[in-house]
């Protein structure tokens, strides 16, 4: 499995865990947020693996110490994606590696 495709997978996995939430007055946001990781997965399962977003990924420690494991954000960065409400799929992306370097 490509880096890309290994991100995209963890990101329908994230989108399918907001759309098994069942929350009473959400207004939608768990529709939203799965609308939003769904859209970001499909963008990401396009980047080639030497896209700038993915080699910082990478460098950033999401696939592993040797960049060759599935995609793992980390605790901090998977919190992030699981909040995820909408924008630009590239603006989630951009964002994990900062949130990565602020927790460690």
């Amino acid at each position: 499995m490509s880096r890309s495709e290994s991100l995209a997978a963890f990101l329908r996995v994230q989108a399918w865990r907001r759309l098994d939430r069942v929350e009473s007055n959400d207004d939608g946001r768990n529709a939203r947020s799965a609308l939003a990781l769904l859209d970001t997965a499909a963008y990401a399962a396009c980047l080639p693996d030497d896209d700038p977003l993915i080699l910082m990924l990478d460098e950033a420690g999401c696939y592993g110490p040797l960049g060759c494991e599935e995609f793992d954000p980390g605790e901090a960065a998977t919190r992030l994606i699981r909040r995820w409400e909408g924008g630009e799929p590239h603006e989630l992306l951009l964002a994990i590696p900062s949130v990565i370097a602020a927790s460690g």
